[in-house]
């Protein structure tokens, strides 16, 4: 059986849809730019780079951008654990339903990152150029 699609897992993927349609690009070979803890929540956040949208919003392309960046934040952590760490991360991510919430895995050459979370939500989602 084929995996759901990572944005079947976000509480308001409205915006991901919005700019990629009905098909989101895979979460494969992304840039991961950063890896938040907070302590309320407790909750985790990660920062990943996506490929540019073959049909972008008229703001994006009138201001030159070309990469995609999305900000899914998981609330309610009961698990985590994350092994190595680097820079210029390139990792696959992997959203799939664990009980009643959602596990997230980040596997990357120096990095791997799990946890399982209530709930998953896109807190941010923006474009740039990159230079």
């Amino acid at each position: 059986m084929p995996l759901e699609p990572w944005s079947a897992h976000l509480l308001n993927p409205e915006g991901e849809k919005a700019v990629y349609g009905a098909t989101p690009p895979p979460l494969t070979a992304v840039r991961l730019r950063q890896l938040t803890l907070h302590e309320d929540g407790p909750a985790l956040t990660l920062r990943l780079d996506l490929p540019y949208p073959a049909d972008p919003p008229r703001k994006w392309a009138a201001q030159g951008c070309d990469t995609v960046q999305i900000e899914p934040a998981f609330t309610g952590l009961s698990a985590l654990a994350l092994h190595g760490f680097g820079t210029e991360i390139t990792a696959d991510v992997t959203l799939t339903a664990a009980g009643d919430g959602v596990a997230v895995h980040v596997t990357a050459p120096e990095t791997t990152a799990e946890a399982v979370a209530r709930t998953v939500y896109l807190a941010a989602l923006r474009a740039y150029a990159q230079e």
